[in-house]
C-alpha cells in the first residue's frame, strides 16, 4: 500500500509562490507590462493578494523574482562561471558567439522577456535597474579573460558586444511590433535568422583577427 505524503505548510508555499511567479508571465502575455499589478498578477494565480506581501514582500520583487528566472544571461550566470573556470587555452571568440547566438534564439522565440525588454527601454524602473546589474555579472568573469587573450590588440570588445546584443533586441523586436524587414531581412524567417547568425560569426572572427 502506497503511503500518502502529507502536503504541509512549505509544500502550500513553494506551490503558491510558483503559482504566483507563472502568473506574472500570464499577465505579461495578455497584457503586457502595464498590466502588472497586484490583483490582475492575484486573479491570474487564483490566489488570495495578500500572499504576494507576505511571501515576495512586494509586488515588484515578486516582478523582478520572474524576470530573473525568464531572462537569458541571468539564467546562465553559473553555467558561464563553470565553464570560464576550466579555461585553458580555447579562444573566448567560442564562448561569446556561442552565447550571443543562444541569446537571440531564446529572445526570438520568448514573448514575454520580449515585453520585459520593451519596458526595460520604454521607462525607467527599480525593478529593470536591478535585473540589468543582475546581468552585468558575466561581464565581470568574461572580459577580464577575453582581455588578457586579446593583449595587444586595439580591440574594443565590450563595444563590439554591446553592439551585437543590442541589435539583436531591436532586429526582434522590430519585426514583432512592425511586421516589416530591416535592410530586406526579415529575421522570422529561417533564412533570415541564418543570415543575421552568419554576420555575428564574421563580425566576432574579424574582432578577433581570425
Amino acid at each position: 500500500m502506497t503511503r500518502k505524503t502529507y502536503n504541509g505548510e512549505k509544500n502550500n508555499k513553494e506551490r503558491t509562490m510558483n503559482k504566483l511567479i507563472q502568473a506574472v508571465g500570464v499577465v505579461l502575455e495578455k497584457e503586457g507590462y502595464t498590466g502588472l499589478s497586484i490583483a490582475n498578477i492575484a486573479h491570474a494565480a487564483g490566489v488570495d493578494r495578500k500572499l504576494i506581501t507576505v511571501y515576495f514582500g512586494s509586488v515588484n520583487h515578486l516582478i523582478e523574482t520572474y524576470i530573473k528566472g525568464k531572462d537569458y544571461w541571468i539564467g546562465i550566470t553559473e553555467s558561464v562561471e563553470a565553464r570560464l573556470q576550466g579555461y585553458e587555452d580555447a579562444s573566448t571568440r567560442v564562448y561569446l558567439e556561442t552565447m550571443i547566438l543562444e541569446q537571440m534564439a531564446h529572445f526570438s522565440k520568448n514573448e514575454e522577456m520580449q515585453k520585459v525588454v520593451t519596458w526595460q527601454i520604454s521607462e525607467q524602473s527599480d525593478i529593470m535597474s536591478h535585473v540589468t546589474q543582475e546581468r552585468e555579472r558575466i561581464s565581470s568573469m568574461f572580459f577580464p579573460i577575453a582581455d588578457k587573450e586579446l593583449a595587444g590588440r586595439a580591440v574594443d570588445l565590450r563595444a563590439v558586444s554591446s553592439i551585437l546584443i543590442s541589435a539583436i533586441y531591436y532586429l526582434v523586436l522590430h519585426a514583432k511590433y512592425t511586421d516589416s524587414t530591416v535592410c530586406e531581412i526579415d529575421i522570422r524567417t529561417e533564412e533570415g535568422m541564418a543570415r543575421i547568425q552568419e554576420a555575428v560569426k564574421f563580425i566576432l572572427k574579424a574582432t578577433y583577427g581570425e
